[in-house]
């Protein structure tokens, strides 16, 4: 396999229960915690990574759209299975975007399209048997 953008992370733990301190080699540093007390647990992080990747996809394509957004904001709820692993069975994404009119619906729709078949590395290295359900909900 030939990849031509490889990524690198570290994880320590911290000596305190389940956390851990995470970093890559371009980026500041974050708290991952499995008790979700003081930071993120890993599940969590995954959800923020799939909202991350898709704001930053439709921020970037509604600008090259000249289409104007005030404010974008992206809720993430995963639903996860009972027994280990415990694998999202579902994943429900909330869009709230302020900025664009009425003429510029079909636009949000398109970027939010584009970032959903085509754009999303985190969505798109997740596994095919998710439930991903995508939306967006103007302000």
């Amino acid at each position: 396999m030939n990849c031509s953008d490889t990524r690198s992370v570290s994880l320590c733990w911290s000596g305190d229960g389940l956390v851990f301190k995470g970093s890559t080699n371009t980026g500041p540093e974050i708290t991952i915690d499995g008790g979700s007390s003081k930071g993120p647990s890993p599940m969590e992080v995954l959800l923020l990574s799939l909202a991350g990747c898709m704001a930053i996809d439709l921020r970037v394509i509604l600008e090259k759209s000249r289409v104007p957004v005030k404010s974008l904001e992206i809720d993430a709820t995963g639903e996860r299975a009972d027994k280990e692993p415990k694998k999202y069975q579902s994943i429900r994404l909330v869009c709230r975007i302020s900025g664009p009119s009425d003429e510029h619906r079909s636009h949000v729709q398109r970027a939010l399209d584009l970032s959903r078949d085509k754009y999303c590395s985190v969505l798109h290295s997740l596994s095919t048997e998710i439930d991903m359900d995508i939306r967006v909900e103007r302000n």
